[in-house]
């Protein structure tokens, strides 16, 4: 019933950072928002990213079930106030609270299971909630586009709040008190650094590849080096104060430090594959939005099929080497897109990305399994969250590192040549290289995950202390 709680919650915040891409144009239009309509994913996406960790701190400071709820009250609210909106920025700012519940769901969940389940049945329970997450990604443009089709885009929002308040009745009713740690001063100095460092980091990131922009413009270089000074004065104080957020320890625990590396490398491929794969459909091989959405979700439904395999099997054997061997399976499917060419069909991109998905299924679950598995207890919260942090940061520098390769490659290719850079040729040997570079860091996560060694023994039961609340047994 625990689980069941969980993973709805993620369902819910998952399909809602889906659902509203297919909603763009329609936004864009009623609320004559111009490009600036990017803002209405960017505003989600950074606050999530930027307050994970803060959230995590927060549920091992409060306790996760209270934080929990609170998340899902913030979320349901924002999705109200979304739908209510009369403006493009009055909607931003309502996607702002909207992530802020989002985040906490995000960062507390995979805690909480952790909490619940033994560790041979932790891996399991995580690919149970690996394959919701991939369910959400999938459905969120079909359900977007039925709503849209008869209610309008307010709908997309007003649906959250009938789940929402009855999901919140769940786990009111369902999820367990936690021990929390309320007594230690929360580190205000540490979040504010955090929180302004990852945001001002992410948006120079997010504008590097657009063309407004270009790496090379001043607002860029500033937000970037602004937001890495922000986040090395962050690091040096959390080594120094008494009541750090982020106990730096954490990363002197090999099999966690090793877990969230591989991850970030997977993420930063799965990044650069989802930005460069609906140009490829669409623009060389003329695909139309919806044959190249079908053709697209090959890769969520596979996800959706061998995340809870994963998990099953990351009980019965040691995540070394399934995630391991995950992350090359992976690998071997982004050197098969490596060898795009403008003549291939649909079946030619549906067994490829069913082979990156397959792989990256196998790794997930035992990987997160691995790593909570490795965290202390009263850390957990903070390791959780970690772990969607990197998932988050990569997916994000994913797409600024394709894209910066992509577009390099097919500029320098069409100066020699005298050709046009929106050319063919161009094109595919820029989406070359970037895949080729999707392989290398995949290859990377896999020789890192090998040497996460021997699985961690997991902690003994809380029990209570003057620092903790009664153990609720």
């Amino acid at each position: 019933m625990i689980l069941g709680t969980l993973v709805f919650g993620n369902f819910m915040a998952t399909l809602d950072s889906s659902i509203v891409n297919i909603a763009l144009p329609t936004v864009r239009r009623v609320l004559n928002a111009g490009d600036s309509v990017e803002w209405v994913i960017l505003s989600y996406l950074l606050t999530t990213t930027s307050t994970l960790l803060i959230m995590g701190k927060l549920s091992d400071w409060l306790g996760r079930r209270q934080l929990y709820i609170t998340g899902f009250v913030i979320f349901v609210i924002g999705s109200l106030l979304c739908g209510l909106s009369w403006s493009l920025w009055s909607l931003v700012t309502f996607r702002v609270v909207q992530g802020l519940g989002a985040s906490m769901l995000f960062a507390i969940s995979p805690a909480i299971i952790s909490d619940t389940f033994s560790p041979n049945e932790r891996g399991r329970a995580l690919g149970i909630t690996g394959a919701v997450v991939a369910a959400g990604s999938s459905a969120g443009p079909v359900i977007g586009g039925l709503l849209l089709g008869h209610f309008g885009w307010e709908s997309i929002f007003f649906v959250n709040v009938p789940i929402g308040l009855i999901a919140i009745w769940r786990a009111w009713t369902v999820l367990p008190p936690s021990p929390t740690i309320s007594t230690q001063r929360f580190d205000l100095l540490g979040a504010g650094l955090f929180l302004v460092g990852v945001t001002t980091l992410l948006i120079g990131i997010d504008f590097g590849p657009d063309p407004q922009y270009g790496w090379g413009n001043p607002l860029v270089i500033r937000l970037l080096s602004v937001g890495g000074v922000l986040l090395l004065a962050f690091f040096l104080w959390e080594a120094r104060t008494k009541a750090p957020m982020l106990q730096l320890s954490l990363f002197r625990v090999r099999a966690y430090t090793s877990a969230i590396l591989a991850a970030f490398c997977g993420f930063l491929a799965s990044g650069g594959n989802l930005f460069v794969i609906p140009f490829f459909l669409q623009q060389l091989l003329g695909f139309n939005p919806q044959t190249a959405g079908l053709v697209l979700l090959a890769g969520p439904l596979t996800l959706s099929i061998m995340a809870p395999l994963g998990g099953y099997l990351s009980d019965k054997i040691s995540a070394r080497w399934i995630s391991s061997a995950g992350l090359l399976i992976t690998a071997s499917g982004y050197f098969a897109f490596s060898m795009l060419r403008a003549d291939w069909v649909w079946h030619d991109v549906v067994w490829r990305s069913a082979l990156v998905s397959m792989g990256f299924g196998l790794f997930q679950s035992p990987n997160s399994s691995s790593a909570l598995n490795a965290a202390p207890v009263m850390q957990r919260g903070v390791a959780s969250s970690l772990i969607a942090f990197m998932r988050n940061l990569g997916l994000v520098s994913g797409i600024a590192l394709a894209a910066a390769v992509w577009y390099s490659t097919r500029n320098n290719y069409a100066l020699a040549n005298h050709i046009a850079p929106e050319s063919q040729t161009a094109q595919l040997l820029g989406m070359h290289y970037a895949y080729l570079t999707m392989t290398g860091l995949v290859l990377l996560g896999a020789l890192i995950s090998l040497t996460r060694g021997k699985p961690a023994v997991d902690p003994p039961p809380t029990v209570a202390t003057a620092d903790s609340v009664p153990n609720v047994a």
